[in-house]
């Protein structure tokens, strides 16, 4: 903090403290990293000249939407939002895929906590079949106390 000597009243050799900012040490210091950070960008420029090819890769699709699998109590099963069969479920999911390889997608299943098991089993069972090996079971997040 800055002093300052004499002034009015006490006497000639009295120190009083100032409330004034110093914004000198700021000021260096800014300085000092503006010239650091300008030394940086001319190191990180390339000052070789070289003509690049085209890429000609296929642009990258799009993420496949998400399919999930839901699981009544009452055992009805569906895809989405359409009602299926158990019988039916793996090659529905097939033909919703089209062409891409069953055995990379991921099929999310979601179950009411009061479905059966063996309905449950029976949705896996017919995902296996059809060769949907990736399957992620859906819950819900328990909120924190």
């Amino acid at each position: 903090m800055a002093a300052k000597l004499g002034g009015s009243g006490g006497g000639k050799y009295q120190v009083e403290q100032t409330a004034d900012i110093n914004v000198t040490p700021f000021v260096d210091i800014m300085l000092v990293l503006l010239i650091i950070f300008m030394v940086a960008s001319s190191v990180a420029t390339v000052s070789v000249v070289v003509k690049l090819p085209v890429a000609l890769a296929p642009p990258a699709e799009n993420p496949p939407k998400p399919v999930f699998i839901s699981v009544q109590q009452d055992g009805r099963v569906f895809i989405g939002d359409g009602e299926t069969s158990f019988d039916s479920l793996g090659a529905e999911l097939s033909t919703m895929i089209g062409r891409r390889d069953p055995s990379k997608e991921r099929i999310f299943i979601r179950a009411d906590q009061q479905t059966r098991y063996g309905d449950f089993m029976q949705a896996m069972n017919a995902l296996q079949d059809a060769g949907f090996y990736s399957v992620a079971l859906v819950g819900e997040d328990k909120a924190p106390a």
